[in-house]
């Protein structure tokens, strides 16, 4: 099958040199048992090179299974991914009141596509490489092996090869899934594609809902291809269905459609128009971001409070702490402020004694203090300090104590 017909019968849009390469190693591949370690980022249509390369291999007539099995490895939970892949015998676990076959099972003879294979639990990874290396399965509550014929098709969108140095992900899985690779590149690396994507995303619409089309202007064209498209193909699908339905006029400007692109936080958004202002939306934006940084502050500055309540209470301590104490050495509370606001803070005699000595010096003498009090209990001199036993470990390494 030639790449034209190739694009026509798996409705593929698109020249690009990188986007044609991917569909040549997948047709060239397709008829072998190699196992493919499809790459790329969410979006840009891995799921779309599985169907290749199945249905263009002798796997394509399977009887005894059903075809191509897709499994979504990153949205099955850890605790029954086994089970899922491998399947279970009954009574294996609790409610496992019958046997069931797993997915490599139903896939015997067929292809197996493992997506986001990246987010496959270490645990899972060292069965999983078995299976590649032996063609056997042993499903959960079972001691025998089966032995199968399935074709390991696996996508991913992290970066697989950091996540091997990081020791996320098994370099001999890694090895055996990548007999031979595919990279399907992002959107914003095939820019001459993306007017070609649109207008066919626009007919379909304006055909299924029995409208005009809607077309770009040429500054819109210019915008839409300079947008850096995070969500690929299934964001550029999802914006151009919401603009032909919603806007009443046909003729898209960047007016209109920075209403549906702008809002990539502000760090992230190149320049769309050159020479153009930037979206109104982008100081919204830029204000979320702000009140998200707030809250953030809100939060440190609400630790820091309890920080400094620690503090009180431990020069409070001070006096009771001290043997021998005179009335003077209860610690005194008095109001300061200004504009009629008054805030409590605590004044002990040897605060006022000597004000030159810091602040590091007297909370590191209450803890000395209350630690010698306590004969070395930690538990009881925080009590005394009236400050978390946490707080009171932080300061003791702190300070070296």
């Amino acid at each position: 099958m030639d790449i034209q017909t190739l694009k026509q019968r798996y409705d593929i849009i698109g020249n690009d040199p990188k986007l044609l390469m991917a569909l040549n190693k997948a047709i060239q591949v397709a008829p072998t048992n190699l196992s493919i370690l499809i790459t790329g980022e969410s979006g840009v249509g891995k799921d779309v090179f599985s169907r290749i390369i199945h249905e263009n291999s002798t796997r394509k007539h399977v009887r005894q299974g059903r075809g191509l099995i897709s499994v979504n490895c990153g949205a099955i939970p850890e605790g029954t991914i086994e089970s899922e892949l491998f399947g279970h015998v009954k009574g294996a676990f609790t409610g496992a009141d019958r046997s069931r076959k797993g997915y490599f099972e139903e896939a015997d003879g067929g292809t197996i596509f493992l997506d986001e294979i990246g987010e496959l639990p270490l645990a899972m990874q060292v069965k999983l490489l078995r299976v590649l290396e032996n063609g056997e399965i042993i499903p959960v509550g079972s001691s025998t092996p089966q032995k199968i014929d399935v074709r390991v098709v696996a996508a991913t969108n992290v970066d697989i090869v950091r996540a091997v140095r990081e020791g996320r992900f098994r370099e001999d899985l890694y090895y055996r899934l990548n007999q031979l690779s595919i990279y399907l590149p992002p959107l914003r690396e095939r820019k001459e594609d993306i007017p070609l994507l649109f207008r066919k995303f626009s007919s379909d619409v304006a055909e299924k809902y029995h409208m005009p089309p809607i077309v770009l202007t040429e500054d819109a064209r210019t915008m839409l291809m300079n947008y850096p498209w995070y969500g690929n193909v299934r964001e550029l699908k999802n914006i151009t269905e919401q603009i032909a339905v919603v806007e009443t006029e046909r003729s898209i400007t960047p007016d209109i459609l920075q209403n549906y692109l702008s809002y990539i936080p502000a760090e992230r958004m190149p320049a769309l128009v050159p020479d153009s202002p930037a979206p109104a939306v982008a100081s919204q934006i830029t204000d979320r971001e702000l009140l998200l940084k707030a809250l953030s502050m809100g939060q440190m500055i609400n630790e820091m409070r309890g920080e400094i309540n620690d503090l009180r209470h431990m020069v409070q301590q001070l006096a009771s702490l001290t043997p021998n104490s005179s009335p003077l050495s209860t610690p005194l509370s008095v109001r300061r402020g200004t504009g009629g606001e008054a805030d409590e803070e605590f004044v002990t005699p040897e605060i006022i004694e000597d004000e030159a000595i810091s602040l590091e010096d007297r909370e590191r003498r209450a803890i000395l203090r209350a630690l010698e009090h306590s004969q070395g209990n930690r538990k009881q001199a925080a009590a005394d300090l009236h400050i978390s036993e946490r707080t009171l470990y932080r300061k003791i390494k702190e300070y070296n104590l």
